[in-house]
């Protein structure tokens, strides 16, 4: 294998006033078609009063309705299609575990694109000619597997389209094929570690050099505790179905400080989740997305419940988010304190008697709400053991301390925390609806 890298494309090395140029251009572009294709999207600009003409300025962009969740599954499966649904080449769609699907539609067009800005993110994790990628996001419906697979083709990279799941058997092939980049989520990434561990063998001894993780939200200290582990650069990739699938931004290697975004296909925003007005880059706030290049499904200011901020490019000139750890629709509401998965995460990091297998479990007693954080301890160590006893004691303490609110420890052995073979469920609300 040779050790020579990828080049750039030209719109990486570009200035910032030519990509704006780009995507003011595009800009207009996308919301004439949207306008003009989508009943939906005409319907919800002639209700705010806005026209695509009304664009004269990428700032203009704010004078536009947002598109929700909410919209797509009240027009379930196609009504927000900008295309003849026999123009789509392919169909993906959400779980809908908490209620219809969104249903997002592809011409071949945008499955090149897809795939283009996949293979860039691929690349810019530091893959070189004639890598070997094993796929073990999910496959199906689910845009993780399909959108790694044909990124990692165009790149010209060969493919071991695994999946999710039969994870004793992922471990025999990756030892078999020898990959160099694996692609997967964070918490499913962990399951093959253990896996390894338990076949005896150590994860740093293994071919992979590159692990490209995404589908969930995971905080740096997971990076470093990975990266150790496993002996690799471990990156993020970011992405939504309803905006294209994995690929929307994705972390530089060189760096490792945050996705890029890829704004030559995506224009970002930040606004108050509040008020939903914009506010300056370098502030914090929920990430909304506009397409600039779809075809089958534009997507105009989606909101995507990420918590973020715009930060100023460093590995490429386009702009970068700030890692995200934390969703507004992952907060939990703790007897008034605001709480996310990945503040708990965190501090379960720092403690060497635990594993970063951990469910935090909500329940409610009379008017209160209780939380419950069930976390195993690390193999060879007891549920039972003095030292394990007190890592639970000082987690409590700390989450007290640093999060605000009082939680109750559940210490659980080894495999005692469901794992997870795609994105992890991090949050078990049992509270009565």
């Amino acid at each position: 294998m040779t050790e020579s890298t990828f080049p750039l494309e030209p719109i990486e090395r570009a200035s910032i006033d030519e990509l704006r140029a780009l995507q003011l251009q595009r800009l207009k572009a996308t919301l004439h078609h949207a306008y003009a294709n989508s009943p939906v999207y005409r319907a919800k600009f002639d209700a705010a009063g806005v026209h695509p003409d009304d664009l004269r300025t990428l700032e203009d962009l704010a004078k536009f309705p947002f598109t929700t969740k909410k919209d797509l599954r009240d027009h379930y499966p196609f009504g927000m299609f900008a295309v003849p649904r026999e123009q789509c080449v392919r169909i993906h769609a959400s779980s809908g575990t908490t209620g219809k699907p969104t249903v997002v539609g592809y011409t071949a067009r945008d499955i090149d694109t897809w795939a283009g800005v996949v293979a860039r993110s691929i690349r810019a994790a530091g893959a070189r000619p004639g890598d070997m990628v094993h796929v073990s996001y999910g496959y199906g419906l689910f845009t993780g597997g399909l959108g790694a697979h044909y990124g990692a083709e165009k790149l010209g990279l060969t493919v071991v389209p695994f999946g999710g799941g039969q994870t004793e058997r992922q471990v025999q092939l990756i030892q078999d094929f020898r990959p160099d980049i694996i692609m997967v989520t964070p918490s499913y990434m962990l399951a093959i570690a253990d896996e390894v561990e338990r076949q005896g063998i150590d994860p740093r001894t293994l071919s992979l050099r590159i692990g490209i993780f995404g589908a969930e939200p995971w905080t740096n200290d997971m990076r470093r505790a990975i990266e150790e582990r496993m002996g690799i650069d471990a990156v993020d990739i970011y992405g939504l179905s309803e905006v294209i699938g994995p690929g929307v931004a994705s972390e530089c290697v060189e760096t490792k400080d945050g996705p890029t975004i890829w704004e030559d296909h995506f224009y970002p925003e930040i606004i108050n989740p509040d008020t939903g007005e914009p506010v300056a880059d370098g502030e914090m706030g929920e990430l909304v997305f506009t397409s600039l290049t779809k075809e089958a499904l534009p997507i105009i200011r989606y909101r995507t419940r990420d918590l973020t901020r715009l930060l100023p490019g460093t590995a490429r000139p386009m702009r970068r988010i700030e890692k995200i750890t934390g969703r507004s629709d992952d907060m939990m509401i703790v007897r008034g304190v605001n709480v996310f998965p990945s503040q708990i995460e965190e501090l379960i990091l720092k403690r060497p008697e635990l594993a970063p297998h951990y469910q935090c479990i909500l329940t409610r007693e009379g008017p209160l709400d209780n939380l419950r954080v069930a976390v195993e301890t690390r193999p060879g160590v007891s549920p039972e053991s003095i030292e394990a006893r007190a890592a639970a004691k000082m987690l409590q303490h700390e989450i007290k301390v640093y999060v605000g609110s009082s939680v109750e420890i559940e210490l659980r052995a080894e495999g005692g925390v469901e794992r997870s073979q795609g994105k992890a469920k991090r949050v078990v609300d049992l509270r009565p609806k």
